[in-house]
């Protein structure tokens, strides 16, 4: 089975509104309840939250020895704050599962198709 990857992007430095703990609890709770829906469906294969880009170190290679800095690699705003690994048999699954996560994240979702993939 086709395999995708669905990330949520975050603006560094982007103010947010603060949760409350009954927010914060509700929500892992939908989250919670949406990854029982897809381990039962046969999709969930695995989900991360990363931790902030400037924890991130870059390795280069180069002449000699690589070399690490810190990171993020790239100088932008917006870095990859999360994902989820789903199996779907096809786009459209996939996009049905993309819209459940971004509803329950309230963020913008991106799809994408890992290349090669047949499935686990």
């Amino acid at each position: 089975m086709p395999q995708y990857m669905l990330s949520v992007h975050t603006a560094a430095g982007e103010p947010r509104e603060q949760m409350t703990e009954e927010q914060q609890r509700q929500g892992y709770a939908l989250i919670a309840d949406l990854e029982a829906e897809m381990e039962a469906a046969d999709a969930f294969v695995f989900s991360a939250r990363l931790s902030e880009p400037g924890e991130a170190k870059v390795i280069r290679r180069g002449a000699g020895r690589p070399k690490s800095t810190d990171g993020p690699f790239a100088e932008t705003k917006e870095h990859l704050g999360g994902f989820y690994l789903i199996d779907a048999p096809d786009i459209a699954a996939a996009v049905a599962w993309a819209t459940r996560v971004s509803d329950a994240i309230g963020e913008s979702i991106e799809l994408r198709p890992l290349a090669g993939s047949r499935g686990r």
